[in-house]
């Protein structure tokens, strides 16, 4: 029975296409009032997974709910969940606001919404223009425009920022924020991991198939922290007064610099000075996403 809750609910999900099993027991959820980042490298399963959630690829096994049953099966699918799996199959010679005028009478919503999305999405100027002459990022804007005409509960976007430009990036980033404060859900699959790490409250992370990570954005990688790295006269020496401090990541690097994990350069420049070791350079080097997501994939970017 659908419950209206603006949840999905993947659970033990799995496709083969002949001897290839592209999504192997794959389970996790995507709860309203967050922005879920759904993150793996080309290949790994991410758009058969969104297919399978959209009841447009039949699972081998496990299920995909979207509100407590199948895509197929919500009455009104089009105010339930907006999708966008690729900005194309727009005619050219089809205006924006004709192009919505006749998504709208599909999905049974008035036309005023069609006005509605062109200006949320930035397309309100150029809403009389052949889509044909529209630029990959504006297409984007009309395919988002598109997903939001019944107002739905739930967005699922598969690389959503591709043809944006920064400007539209940061627009997007933005407004997929707003839409979850409003207590709805944002399913965002990209490889534009540095753009995840800012718009999402938690990550799913697949890798040919399988789950690697879900959970917190802040919890990605196990708690991995940053390191200082250090160039100084007496490596040895400023080491075990590194040690002594508690500081058990210590490690020699081969240009002969220390790496420091779990500290920051005020720490280790203060053990120095302490030490009496000459430092002749300190960097302090962040954990990013891009370097947490290769460790998870076994450094396979996608």
């Amino acid at each position: 029975m659908q419950d209206h809750s603006g949840r999905i609910a993947v659970d033990g999900l799995s496709k083969r296409f002949g001897t290839v099993e592209a999504v192997r027991d794959l389970g996790f959820t995507v709860e309203p009032g967050l922005v879920t980042g759904f993150l793996g490298p080309n290949g790994s399963g991410k758009t058969t997974t969104l297919r399978m959630i959209l009841g447009l690829v039949v699972p081998t096994s496990g299920t995909a709910l979207v509100e407590g049953v199948p895509f197929e099966t919500l009455v009104s699918p089009g105010r339930v969940l907006g999708a966008v799996l690729e900005a194309q199959g727009f005619h050219p010679s089809r205006t924006a606001r004709r192009h919505l005028l006749v998504c709208a009478a599909a999905i049974g919503v008035p036309d005023r919404r069609v006005d509605e999305v062109l200006g949320l999405v930035g397309l309100a100027a150029d809403a009389d223009r052949g889509v044909g002459g529209y630029s990959l990022g504006m297409k984007q804007r009309l395919a988002l425009a598109t997903a939001l005409l019944g107002d739905p509960r739930i967005l699922v976007l598969d690389e959503p920022g591709n043809g944006l430009d920064p400007a539209g990036i940061a627009w997007l980033r933005d407004f997929l924020r707003g839409f979850a404060r409003s207590g709805r859900s944002v399913l965002v699959s990209s490889h534009q991991l540095a753009e995840i790490g800012q718009s999402a409250d938690r990550v799913v992370v697949i890798h040919r198939g399988a789950c690697v990570y879900q959970g917190e954005l802040a919890g990605l990688g196990g708690g991995r922290r940053g390191r200082v790295l250090v160039r100084c006269a007496e490596p040895v020496t400023l080491a075990q007064a590194l040690v002594a401090k508690g500081l058990m990541e210590v490690d020699t690097l081969p240009d002969g610099r220390l790496a420091v994990g779990g500290a920051d350069a005020v720490l280790v420049g203060d053990t120095a000075l302490a030490a009496g070791v000459a430092v002749y350079g300190l960097v302090e080097e962040q954990v990013d996403l891009e370097q947490l997501f290769l460790q998870l994939t076994g450094g396979v970017a996608g």
